[in-house]
């Protein structure tokens, strides 16, 4: 039996402000779950043509799904949240595409008539659980030579990317993260955060204080300072704390519906699924994923890299983002890209990440009406990428 598949379109996106991890952090005595509920709560507040009980699926990432973001999160987090107890929800892992694949498997089933609406995101408290902590690493990686030993240390896979592209100089890595706070700070001055952040009030040794800012950012950023940072992966290394993204705690999510429910609710969705891709790629050299991912989501759409006109690229590393540049043939001054800043200035919290692009983007193409498609795309640990094409429903209006 042949069936057309359903168009996806994304309604709404928001995050809350990421956080510092560790005790020094802001979200330091708030639960995960708590976080990615408060994100729910609020999309369900700014979404009300959505009634609750039409949500088909609640899909939630973590990459470490243990402790306060463990049980099955898109239930867990469903529940809490007030979601009837009607509709289901699981969790998923794919390190940092874990809120990216949370999209296109609840758009998987929107296409296939399993779901009209589906909530999808990702929460990650690194400051609960850092990263490869309660990991048992099959020893077999090593012994028998399949990974190389760099691979599970994202520093050193970002260091591996500079010793194969020696062109990608920590002069070219710092200048990029100058580039990105400038960018950051202005979009927070500018109001374009307060789109899709949710303030959080939360618990400290001070007392309740309000989460509402990015504790990452440094807009008086400049590249004398960063010249002088300590190289932490490697003696003489060129990956600091400056063009690097920090440990982060954060939670995100959004809503995705077919594009005919989204008529019959009365939505306004901002952009189209066109075209996802996944690859993978030398696990030490994780940082490259997205250049195949993109080449091969490109080809499923049509399209070539000059006709996608905004770009929302995580940033773990200034390294990773301009290997991609050079990979895909965009220049890394290129005002198409990351418009509003990245992670290098917000913080990058694992499997929560995906989404904040895709906010990003549903907001750039609002302000950007002559764009017609937008990309978002990120490297995963282990030797991944991915990278998924969207279609900017006010073009031309």
């Amino acid at each position: 039996m042949s069936r057309a598949l359903r168009e996806v379109v994304f309604v709404d996106g928001v995050r809350t402000a990421f956080g510092r991890a560790g005790p020094k952090g802001m979200f330091w005595r708030t639960r995960a779950d708590d976080m990615a509920v408060k994100v729910v709560r609020e999309l369900l507040r700014r979404n009300p043509g959505i009634p609750p009980e039409r949500i088909g699926d609640v899909i939630f990432a973590a990459t470490a799904q243990v402790g306060d973001q463990g049980l099955t999160l898109g239930r867990d987090v469903a529940l809490l949240a007030g979601i009837p107890q009607t509709v289901p929800g699981f969790a998923v892992d794919r390190m940092c595409a874990g809120a990216l694949t949370a999209v296109t498997a609840g758009a998987g089933e929107i296409a296939l008539g399993a779901a009209d609406v589906v909530l999808a995101g990702g929460v990650e408290h690194m400051g609960h659980h850092p990263m490869a902590d309660e990991v048992d690493f099959n020893p077999r990686f090593v012994a028998e030579r399949l990974v190389d030993p760099s691979a599970v240390t994202m520093g050193a896979t970002a260091e591996n990317l500079h010793d194969r592209f020696p062109q990608l100089t920590k002069e070219a890595a710092d200048a990029f993260a100058v580039r990105s706070q400038e960018r950051a700070a202005a979009a927070w001055a500018n109001g374009v955060m307060r789109e899709t952040v949710v303030p959080m009030n939360v618990f400290s040794d001070e007392g309740w204080r309000a989460a509402d800012h990015d504790e990452f950012l440094r807009p008086d950023t400049t590249m004398e300072a960063l010249a002088d940072l300590r190289t932490p992966f490697r003696p003489g290394g060129r990956v600091t704390a400056g063009n690097s993204a920090g440990l982060t705690d954060g939670a995100t999510a959004c809503f995705l519906a077919a594009e005919e429910t989204a008529d019959v609710l009365g939505l306004q969705p901002s952009m189209r699924l066109v075209a996802f891709a996944f690859a993978g790629v030398e696990p030490e050299l994780m940082g490259i994923g997205p250049i195949p991912a993109t080449q091969r989501v490109l080809e499923q759409a049509g399209l070539t890299i000059d006709e996608i006109g905004l770009f929302e690229l995580n940033e773990p590393f200034a390294v990773q983002v301009l290997s991609w540049c050079d990979g895909v043939g965009v220049d890394a001054e290129d005002p198409r890209l990351n418009p509003y800043g990245g992670a290098i200035a917000f913080g990058h919290p694992l499997a929560a990440t995906g989404v904040r692009l895709m906010a990003q983007l549903a907001y750039g193409f609002r302000q950007r009406p002559d764009v017609e498609y937008g990309l978002t795309a990120l490297c995963i640990g282990m030797g991944m990428g991915a990278a998924v094409i969207w279609q900017n429903l006010g073009a031309g209006h």
